[in-house]
């Protein structure tokens, strides 16, 4: 049964999914984390930030790891399908089309009218990992004083090696490893 579920939330997912693997976290997140209580919000970004390192499709690999943690290689494979099926379907449908009818103005309309949907997915997932990074939750507490400050120094340090172009691996590795030194010298 939890393979059928696995898959279902993430077909889901494949179908709402516009504009790349950085709009399904927030479906993601709703489906596994908030819905199913599958994985805690913690375990979630922890899938997104392996799913960042890894080679392919961050979209497709968070539904691997996300299904792999919640049911074996059966919930990975149940996941990876779920999120994919939806976007072969589509996609193979929209080439017939577009070779058929040739040049649509009312598909290039709506995907002008999803671009402000798909930056709103982004900013929902980027202020939620914000605030896990800084509060370890996922709300802003009551009492704001209880952030922790080594999220303070390392989303700064982690933004500037972005914008630097340090690439995605040596900005993961370097957050990680002054992480773990700010938590060895407490």
């Amino acid at each position: 049964m939890i393979y059928f579920q696995l898959f279902w939330e993430f077909v889901k997912v494949g179908v709402f999914c516009v504009g790349g693997g950085y709009a399904s976290m927030p479906l993601i997140q709703a489906g596994i984390v908030d819905t199913h209580h599958w994985l805690t919000m913690a375990e979630f970004v922890d899938v997104f930030t392996i799913s960042q390192m890894t080679p392919g499709p961050i979209g497709i690999n968070a539904a691997t790891f996300a299904g792999m943690k919640v049911a074996g290689i059966g919930g990975a494979i149940a996941a990876t399908a779920g999120f994919s099926l939806p976007s072969f379907i589509i996609g193979v449908s929209l080439a017939k089309l577009f070779m058929k009818y040739g040049n649509i103005d009312g598909v290039y309309s709506i995907l002008n009218g999803l671009r402000p949907a798909v930056v709103a997915l982004i900013c929902s997932a980027g202020v939620s990992f914000i605030i896990l990074a800084l509060w370890n939750s996922d709300r802003i507490p009551a009492d704001l004083s209880t952030v922790d400050w080594r999220g303070i120094i390392l989303m700064p340090i982690g933004y500037i090696m972005v914008k630097k172009k340090l690439g995605v691996i040596k900005t993961l590795l370097g957050t990680g490893v002054l992480g773990m030194l700010l938590t060895l010298m407490i």
